[in-house]
């Protein structure tokens, strides 16, 4: 009996020191900003400034969106004919539908080439972000690196390749785009009707005794809202990501406890053709999150202009 009881235990011990399934996932989704910077800079107030992969991610995403995008634009002025095509025309209609279905419903006409920009940035960005981390690009240059670089451990290539790509599964950076939305409702609001009036609009008029108990629950609701756009696409393209590690990881997991051919057999019927369809969800998950957020954001940005509707 005690030797049947070791031989779990002695299977449990290898698997754990032979592939450790959750310390891969919180790898691979994870800023890991204090374990591997990618430049050290000095602490302010007990904050570490150094650049982590997020941040580093959230550089590249912008200056490919900017980039990209100011190319496309400039090529078209330059041309002689009015109807747009290839990449141009696509971006076009993105325009088009989140300015006639999303801004104009939402914010009004009135209003509409006021806060365009803003929702039109919003979405460009988090779709591209969303995006750019479905691409394996890291999984592939560590696997060169193990292969053939063999990059040293101080290289700023070699932290490069530790944690996750995808910024917005980083609740600090939605965050920082929710409050971009918590700023603009308070501007909206105040640019409508005035700084003060704006604040008098949580409450309606000519009900003091409404107003007590209503002012407290939308100062709350105001604090929900930007709260709720943080966690609904960050904790989205997290989950996404998790969920097709740990069904990859099966095949690492049989293959520790029963040998490289069932660990194949089980990619090969299991996992693999699983996180295909998973991967296939998430390239829908990536566009209807960053559709949300703007949305959201254009409904917020229009119920403080119009305040009593």
């Amino acid at each position: 009996m005690q030797n049947l009881t070791q031989v779990p235990e002695e299977a449990a011990e290898a698997v754990a020191e032979g592939f450790n399934a959750g310390e891969v996932i919180i790898e691979h989704v994870a800023n890991t900003g204090l374990d591997h910077p990618l430049i050290h800079l000095p602490t302010l107030a007990g904050i570490d400034f150094s650049v982590t992969k997020h941040v580093f991610m959230l550089w590249v995403v912008s200056a490919l969106v900017f980039f990209v995008i100011t190319t496309t634009v400039r090529r078209y002025l330059r041309q002689d004919r009015l109807v747009p095509s290839g990449f141009m025309n696509a971006l076009e209609s993105v325009v088009e539908y989140l300015r006639d279905s999303v801004v104009g419903p939402s914010i009004g006409d009135k209003w509409s080439k006021t806060w365009m920009p803003l929702i039109l940035t919003l979405f460009v960005f988090i779709l591209s972000a969303n995006a750019i981390g479905m691409i394996p690009i890291f999984e592939v240059l560590s696997l060169l690196n193990h292969w053939v670089l063999h990059a040293s451990e101080e290289s700023f290539f070699y932290n490069l390749l530790h944690g996750g790509s995808t910024v917005t599964a980083n609740f600090n950076v939605t965050a920082a785009l929710a409050t971009i939305t918590f700023g603009a409702i308070i501007v909206a609001g105040s640019k409508a009707h005035g700084f003060v009036q704006h604040w008098k609009n949580l409450a309606p008029p000519g009900s003091p005794a409404l107003a007590v108990m209503l002012i407290p629950i939308e100062i709350l609701g105001m604090f929900v809202r930007p709260f709720a756009l943080t966690m609904r696409l960050a904790a989205n393209m997290t989950g996404g990501h998790i969920a097709i590690l740990t069904i990859l990881s099966f095949v690492f997991i049989f293959n520790d406890m029963a040998g490289p051919a069932v660990g194949v057999g089980i990619g090969a019927v299991f996992s693999v053709p699983l996180a295909v369809g998973i991967s296939a969800l998430e390239l829908i998950v990536i566009l209807v999150q960053a559709y949300v957020f703007t949305l959201l954001s254009a409904v917020f940005i229009g119920m403080a202009i119009h305040a009593h509707h």
